[in-house]
């Protein structure tokens, strides 16, 4: 795992590569290298810093130049040494024992066909010395990131956004469709940018770059196409599938441990790499007891230690009390986008705790509620087609009033159950995509409004139109198979893999998600023996196979988000920051936020009345991420 970066056709391209390779550094600690290449009609430059796990020796160092070709590549693909036979076998004579270089060939033999052959993660620059073109590309899922400036001619690119901003922020500008989007969702769809002009190049994609200024793209992997084809085909052992992903995802010439919640897809993962290798240890993390009481949260560690035993893996149990005030303005600058969701500084800390113990890679359950039913908005819009039935007069006069009034704490203790609740009725009334939509974001059209500049409502009616039509951009007849597939389309790479891997890089590790791969994916959308959800029981499927894996006890236990103690700290580590840093702040000042009904969100959450954590902590992560776009040079 690694940080790329490069500039094509610049005339500045060796002081802007430098510049943003500078701020990639934590991405690859190991080894860091450059290269310029100069002719009469072309200039590309590329950077890479090396996090070293397949063949770490210096020989597989980067960028990486052979015979014409010369690639920065990001990622791991774990079917490389299948294809380094096959590329054998074709008269390919290799140097070095490295996936990087088998990319490279396999970009030789197959150009933009190899593409659907590499099963990982990735991200990568290729330059063609014989046609001068520059290719980028990124994998299926939008696993590992790539962020594109056209400049000019040509085109600068990075793995982090904030490496661009790094070396060109008096040139950039905010784009405020990308605030309103973060204000909506708490994190950003992949056709969003947060600085304007700078594009996540999307999952599954190709980009050629010639001399003469013209573009190529192309898709070669479709989640749409690929689920509607997997739920008109046959049945798949999704045992098997699985079991073969986490063995392929095992591969690394360094130690490999996993993140074990005490859930079920982190045990899954956890008892899998543990059979195939009985040295591998796991991390967890808990919370401060008083914080899990006000957030009525689970003990999610109690499970982790009883796996663990059960399993015989060595587990490393951290319980924190972090210092939020200290630690939310490093996580804004390590999430790169304005990403409302504090789950990252948990990913963060396990990540630190494992490479100070000298672990490198770690495998996350991360993806399997997307692709298997997994979420309490899951059942819950299956469960909203029953509340639709009940007489509206009953549901609007009586029922929903009633749900509203009640508290969401009492004498210090949350009421988990009333902000469900009250989460549900908000929602359940609405038509299908529009319940979806509000069953996950953090705003209506009305309240998100109300909140913002009355001058943006376009940028407002323009992202709802966007959320509808990537839901209904499908041919799955099952309500079920519809959400999880716009799940996997937006929610997965917009903010589960982003924040995984800012976390993940940030102290200097790379985590692999076994159930983020396109065979499980098949896998998820073909016919299968069990549903997703039987009755209120979610992810039904997933377990049947599990329980040859995992004791009953683990299987069965309620679900578990895998979040933090929110109410807690926006109740009292971050009042003074909300106070003086939110209420009062750029967002406020420059119009974007109204000030009126920004103050009744928090008076809401400070006496109980409603569960406005989740919008609170997002708002002051957008205005310290605001705050820090501008202090670097970047345009209101």
């Amino acid at each position: 795992m690694c940080g790329i970066a490069g500039a094509y056709q610049q005339e500045d391209g060796k002081l802007v590569v430098a510049a943003m390779a500078e701020r990639l550094d934590h991405r690859g600690p190991d080894a860091r290298g450059l290269v310029e290449l100069v002719d009469p009609s072309t200039s590309v430059v590329l950077a890479h810093r090396r996090l070293s796990i397949i063949d770490p020796g210096a020989p597989s160092d980067q960028p990486l130049v052979k015979d014409g070709l010369t690639i920065s590549y990001n990622g791991e693909v774990y079917n490389y040494r299948e294809l380094r036979t096959d590329l054998e076998g074709r008269g390919v004579r290799f140097r070095t024992a490295s996936d990087t270089e088998v990319v490279l060939e396999a970009w030789r033999a197959w150009g933009t066909a190899c593409l659907p052959k590499l099963r990982g993660m990735f991200a990568f620059a290729v330059h063609d010395e014989r046609t001068g073109r520059l290719t980028l590309a990124r994998d299926p899922f939008g696993i590992k990131p790539l962020f594109v400036l056209r400049r000019g001619a040509g085109v600068v690119f990075a793995s982090e956004l904030k490496a661009v901003v790094h070396a060109l922020g008096p040139e950039l500008e905010v784009d405020p469709a990308g605030m309103v989007a973060s204000t909506l969702y708490y994190w950003l769809p992949t056709e969003c940018d947060a600085v304007r002009g700078v594009h996540k190049l999307p999952p599954g994609t190709w980009s050629e770059h010639r001399p003469d200024g013209s573009t190529r793209t192309g898709v070669f992997w479709s989640s749409t196409e690929e689920a509607g084809r997997a739920a008109a085909g046959a049945p798949v052992d999704l045992a098997d599938c699985i079991e073969r992903s986490v063995e392929a995802h095992l591969v690394a010439d360094v130690p490999v441990a996993t993140f074990l919640s005490g859930g079920l897809d982190s045990s899954i993962i956890t008892a899998l790499a543990h059979r195939a290798d009985p040295s591998l240890e796991a991390y967890t993390i808990g919370f401060r007891a008083q914080d899990r009481r006000l957030e009525a949260m689970p003990d999610d560690a109690y499970y982790a230690r009883r796996l663990a035993d059960h399993l015989g893996v060595r587990l490393h149990d951290i319980e924190i009390g972090p210092d939020v005030v200290q630690l939310l303005p490093q996580m804004v600058d390590i999430l790169d986008e304005p990403v409302g969701d504090p789950a990252a500084l948990n990913t963060f800390l396990m990540c630190q705790a494992a490479r100070e113990a000298g672990v490198k890679v770690l495998l996350s359950g991360t993806g399997a509620d997307e692709l298997f039913g997994g979420y309490r908005k899951h059942l819950a819009n299956l469960l909203a087609t029953r509340w639709r039935r009940i007489p509206g007069p009953l549901r609007e006069r009586v029922l929903a009033p009633a749900v509203g009034r009640m508290p969401v704490a009492l004498a210090g203790r949350g009421l988990r159950p009333v902000r469900w609740a009250q989460r549900f009725v908000s929602f359940a009334g609405l038509p299908e995509e529009e319940a979806f939509r509000r069953s996950y974001t953090m705003h209506d059209r009305a309240g998100l409004l109300g909140l913002l500049d009355p001058d943006l409502g376009g940028l407002v009616d323009g992202l709802l139109e966007d959320h509808r039509r990537t839901y209904e951009d499908t041919d799955l007849e099952e309500h079920l198979e519809r959400m999880c597939l716009a799940d996997s389309r937006m929610f997965l790479p917009g903010l589960n893999l982003t924040y995984t891997d800012r976390a993940s890089m940030a102290a200097s590790t790379e985590v692999r998600v076994p159930f983020v791969d396109v065979e499980v994916f098949a896998a998820a959308f073909a016919p299968q023996q069990r549903a997703k959800i039987e009755g209120r029981v979610q992810k039904a499927g997933l377990k049947a196979v599990a329980r040859a894996w995992l004791p009953d006890e683990i299987v069965d236990r309620p679900k578990a988000s895998f979040g933090a103690p929110l109410r807690a700290w926006t109740t009292h580590d971050l009042r003074p920051l909300i106070d003086d840093v939110l209420l009062a702040g750029e967002l406020v000042g420059t119009g974007f936020l109204r000030a009126g009904p920004l103050a009744a969100l928090v008076r809401d959450q400070r006496t109980g009345r409603h569960d406005r954590s989740q919008q609170i902590w997002q708002l002051l992560s957008l205005e310290l991420w605001y705050r820090n776009a501008r202090a670097a040079g970047v345009g209101a």
